[in-house]
């Protein structure tokens, strides 16, 4: 983020008490913010429990300052029941909250625009058995797991933009290196143990075509 305060300010007043704080970075559950290069043309969605609260959310957000992106309101476009309101952060990213039909609580869906939506998606589609996500929608494309999903759709990239992937074990953190960097991808951090985020913390980092910085990563408790 270009102003790491200011983003960090927006964000616990759109998200509420970050679940992780250090002097680099603040976090949200699955959603985060660093202090760096700020992120650029991205849209974030993030589902609330009902349409009451979209409606607070949007007037708690504007009545701050921020500047709206789309009053509360349906989108039948997206789905049948798509209920949301949108805002821009201080980097001008539009941030939603959301209800629809199978929207949770935390980060619902991100949007990511590209010049090339066939090389983004040869890239996606070459992960998707590792890090267990599927192509749902072919229009645009849309990749999702059971917690969320992300779209590429046509237009000038999307900027600094870090995906991390869950995975099972160190194993797979290594298939998806291996996968990636064989097909001619950029790596961007061989597998191993990165101990300055926690001890077990195995990463793996290769960048995808609009260079974000893709990773698995295997959380390893024991």
């Amino acid at each position: 983020m270009h102003d790491y305060a200011a983003s960090r300010a927006f964000y616990e007043l759109a998200l509420g008490a970050p679940t992780h704080v250090t002097d680099e970075f603040t976090e949200w559950g699955a959603f985060g913010i660093v202090d760096g290069p700020a992120s650029r043309r991205l849209h974030a969605g993030f589902g609330v429990p009902d349409r009451a609260a979209v409606d607070a959310w949007w007037q708690r957000m504007t009545a701050a300052g921020y500047e709206s992106d789309g009053e509360p309101g349906p989108r039948p476009q997206y789905s049948a029941g798509y209920y949301g309101a949108f805002v821009l952060d201080p980097d001008g990213n539009s941030i939603e909250a959301v209800v629809h039909e199978t929207s949770g609580s935390g980060l619902d869906h991100l949007w990511l625009r590209t010049h090339d939506v066939d090389a983004q998606r040869r890239f996606y589609e070459l992960i998707a058995p590792v890090v267990g996500i599927r192509l749902v929608r072919d229009a645009h494309f849309r990749f999702a797991d059971d917690s969320g999903s992300f779209t590429f759709v046509e237009g000038e990239p999307t900027e600094n933009i870090h995906l991390a992937f869950g995975v099972s074990d160190a194993a797979t953190v290594e298939e998806f290196h291996r996968l990636l960097t064989e097909a001619g991808y950029r790596d961007n951090g061989a597998p191993g143990e990165r101990p300055h985020y926690h001890p077990g913390y195995h990463g793996a980092f290769v960048l995808d075509p609009d260079g974000h910085n893709v990773e698995a990563v295997f959380h390893d408790r024991r």
